[in-house]
């Protein structure tokens, strides 16, 4: 969800590496920063989607791929980019990805046209599948087994939580005080200024496998979520029946069916579908999947809200969701304890029942909404939620799975988490959009972002549901650290 903190990757892989010479301090400097500049941009944007809208005359459909592009990317792509860094050398792929996510960034904010701003939102994805798995695999490679790289873990999930939590803030200043071309366009300093260091200090370190890279199998399923995601949109003005929304959407399952053929038969597959017959790997899954789905769309359908219903200046919008963040930096660090007492099956069940109560209760505003009254206590309860229940279902996920697979079937999470949101994003968008149509003014626009909160928070129930019947219950499924 844009504002949610990543879940680390197990640090155990087989390698061959060169400690790097700069100091450990400058390491983590680096690698950090560009993993705050990828999570910052999936939350950065919701401020400004309002001013984007009106600079390039988006449409209120149009509007969510400028958040589904950099998203559906990102997940398509993020775990081809976890092996490419392995294969090809992480300090490679660490500057190869930031430099694609820096260049898109420019490419962005000069965009005069939406798809120009959409394209450069989904190269950005590229950039950012490709930056952040090297990000992590740097720190684990370049810290020592023990207190040091456990340090190094929670400082990078410390500041992914950051950069999710502060996302909103820095983009109400950003687009308040100068324009909403500033997202995007400050991440091209920060990116040079990150490259250069990188260039100079990082030292490159890669595992002594075969090079095979499942590019097809990034490709496909990629693809396949893109065409099903604009199949969804196309029903809300098309309907269901119309030849514009069935071809792609057919289209999107065929090449999706494509994807899993192709995988089957890969020597070296991205996804290797062995895993899913694990009952914690698929459960789990399933689960994030579905929970994806509900809360990603939070930060964006508030932030229209709050804008367009309300009234509020951008900077009022960013500062308005400081507790947010706050709550759900506040359940993340929480979970872990909890999850040893609790067991992380009945934590994960509790966190979704907590934001699937603040989606239902954020699901009444209307046009005369108020801070305290309409947005504060949601909005707490939603992001609380969200924050416990991502990480007793990424251990559920990881603690089927073999040592050498525990890497992988994290980043499988999270690629689940990214995919859910983005389907959840067109499903919930087209459903605001129909109720929006069917009136006018601010209290259609209240309406349709009530109701999409509603049908959130029945998606979010069907999570729970999948909790309750198929995830396994381990009590030591525990938490790091």
């Amino acid at each position: 969800m844009g504002g949610m903190p990543p879940i680390a990757a197990s640090a155990t892989l087989p390698e061959t590496t060169r400690r790097t010479a700069a100091p450990a301090w400058l390491v983590m400097l680096l690698v950090c920063a560009g993993q705050f500049l990828v999570v910052l941009d999936v939350s950065v944007v919701n401020v400004a989607l309002p001013a984007m809208r009106t600079g390039l005359g988006l449409s209120e459909l149009g509007l969510q791929w400028i958040v589904n592009a950099y998203v559906i990317t990102f997940a398509g792509f993020m775990l081809l980019g976890g092996r490419a860094a392995d294969i090809f050398g992480r300090k490679r792929i660490f500057v190869l990805g930031l430099a694609l996510f820096t260049v898109a960034s420019l490419g962005g904010a000069l965009a005069q046209q939406p798809w120009q701003l959409i394209a450069a939102r989904t190269v950005q994805g590229v950039g950012a599948a490709v930056l952040s798995p090297a990000t992590l695999t740097i720190l684990t490679t370049s810290f020592p087994t023990g207190p040091a790289r456990t340090h190094a873990i929670a400082t990078w999930t410390a500041v992914g939580a950051g950069g999710g939590a502060v996302g909103g803030l820095v983009g109400g200043v950003l687009t308040e005080y100068l324009s909403w071309r500033w997202v995007l366009l400050i991440n091209v300093p920060v990116g040079a200024l990150v490259l250069a260091g990188a260039a100079l200090w990082l030292t490159e370190s890669r595992q002594g496998a075969a090079r095979r890279l499942d590019v097809p199998g990034a490709v496909l399923v990629t693809g396949g979520l893109a065409l099903v995601a604009y199949g969804i949109v196309q029903t809300e003005t098309d309907g269901w029946r119309s030849a514009s929304a069935l071809l792609p959407l057919a289209a999107g399952l065929v090449v999706i069916a494509a994807f899993l053929v192709v995988e089957a038969r890969a020597k070296a597959p991205l996804m290797p579908l062995g895993l899913f017959r694990l009952r914690s790997v698929h459960s789990a899954n399933g689960a994030m999947v579905l929970a994806g789905a509900a809360m990603f769309s939070m930060w964006y359908f508030l932030s229209l809200y709050v804008q367009n219903v309300l009234g509020y200046r951008p900077l009022e919008a960013g500062l308005s969701f400081i507790p947010h963040s706050l709550s759900i930096v506040l359940g993340s660090k929480i979970a872990p304890r909890l999850m040893n007492r609790l067991g992380a099956k009945t934590l994960a069940i509790a966190g979704a029942v907590i934001s699937a109560s603040g989606m239902a209760w954020q699901g009444t505003m209307d046009v005369d909404g108020t801070y305290l009254g309409t947005i504060l206590g949601p909005g707490i309860l939603m992001a609380l939620g969200a924050g416990l229940t991502a990480t007793p279902i990424a251990a559920i996920a990881t603690s089927g799975a073999a040592p050498a697979d525990q890497g992988l079937v994290s980043g499988l999470i999270n690629t689940s988490r990214q995919m859910g949101g983005a389907l959840g994003l067109s499903v919930l968008s087209t459903v605001a959009a129909s109720r929006i149509e069917a009136g006018h003014g601010p209290k259609a626009l209240a309406d349709g972002y009530g109701l999409a909160f509603q049908v959130g928070s029945m998606i979010l129930l069907g999570s729970i549901l999948l909790m309750i019947i198929a995830l396994p219950r381990r009590r030591a499924d525990a938490a790091p650290g």
